[in-house]
């Protein structure tokens, strides 16, 4: 089965006058397959968003390449592109909708725009849980969650191969968070979308994500099937970040702190990138970046 999204030794670099370059991302590699859920894992500021904008075309490339079904991903200009099949659910459901339209003829757009006569935004209101009727009422008459839920609904009016959630739970009370999360595993599975679900809570991910991959500092340090990662992680960063989940087993034990904070993205250290912080560190660490895969740490280099 050839990958719906590839991703290459991707660099994206941000530039600001008087100020020094900000390698965001810094040759991470990352491949989804179609009806696939692929889970993007770490802390904030390690430059999981800005993948994934450059994988819609938000965020222009400085090197290596993305593909999309076979061809290059462009980045958007103030010209109409055609559609891609990429959608985003982005972090806050009330920013990415317009406030002044009513939510059904938002979600219509998408169907405009997808070629579709025969669904109507209600249609895709009730396959999100959703009553037909709130298709005449505004954003603002609804919940964070019911929001988010909307978005989802204007993202699959576009029918995506590829759908994209940009820490889509992470604005919403924990009650709602698997239940959107789940949703949106199962709306594309059912349609045969791959599915990159970008988020800091890995016990969301572990619920829905066939493959994880974690991300520090602009690299993906480890991949792997999910189960394999959550029971045996190798990476001392996805150690530390699994330790770092409350346990509800009624023990009191509180979770292990990850020590130290992310580097600054515009001066990272040499040699691997986690090595300030890895209680692990060998001279290696502290002298070659690790480059290779899926486990990017020089315990577990390939032989």
């Amino acid at each position: 089965m050839s990958d719906l999204l590839s991703v290459d030794d991707l660099v994206v670099e941000h530039r600001s006058p008087g100020r020094p370059i900000v390698r965001a991302v810094a040759g991470a590699s990352l491949k989804v397959g179609p009806g696939e859920v692929v889970g993007l894992v770490g802390e904030s500021g390690c430059g999981k968003s800005t993948l994934a904008r450059a994988v819609c075309g938000l965020n222009p490339v400085t090197e290596g390449s993305i593909t999309f079904q076979g061809q290059p991903v462009t980045p958007l200009g103030l010209r109409r592109r055609k559609l891609t099949g990429i959608q985003m659910v982005f972090q806050d459901p009330y920013a990415s909708l317009n406030p002044r339209r009513r939510v059904g003829d938002q979600i219509a757009d998408g169907l405009r725009t997808a070629g579709d006569t025969t669904t109507s935004p209600a249609d895709l209101l009730d396959r999100v849980g959703l009553p037909r009727e709130f298709a005449g009422r505004h954003p603002h008459e609804f919940s964070g969650g019911q929001r988010q839920r909307i978005a989802i609904a204007r993202a699959l009016a576009a029918r995506p191969r590829l759908l994209i959630g940009d820490e889509p739970i992470s604005a919403l009370d924990a009650s709602a968070q698997a239940q959107v999360a789940t949703l949106m595993r199962d709306l594309a599975v059912d349609s045969g979308a791959g599915l990159l679900f970008i988020s800091h809570d890995l016990s969301v991910v572990r619920l829905i994500a066939d493959r994880i991959a974690v991300m520090y500092l602009g690299r993906i340090v480890e991949v792997g099937r999910t189960a394999e990662v959550w029971d045996d992680p190798k990476h001392p960063y996805t150690q530390a970040l699994l330790r770092a989940i409350p346990k509800p087993d009624g023990m009191g034990v509180l979770p292990a702190e990850l020590a130290g904070d992310v580097p600054d993205p515009a001066d990272p250290p040499r040699g691997c990138r986690f090595h300030p912080r890895c209680p692990l560190a060998m001279d290696v660490c502290r002298d070659k970046e690790p480059d290779f895969g899926p486990v990017a740490c020089w315990l577990h280099e390939p032989t």
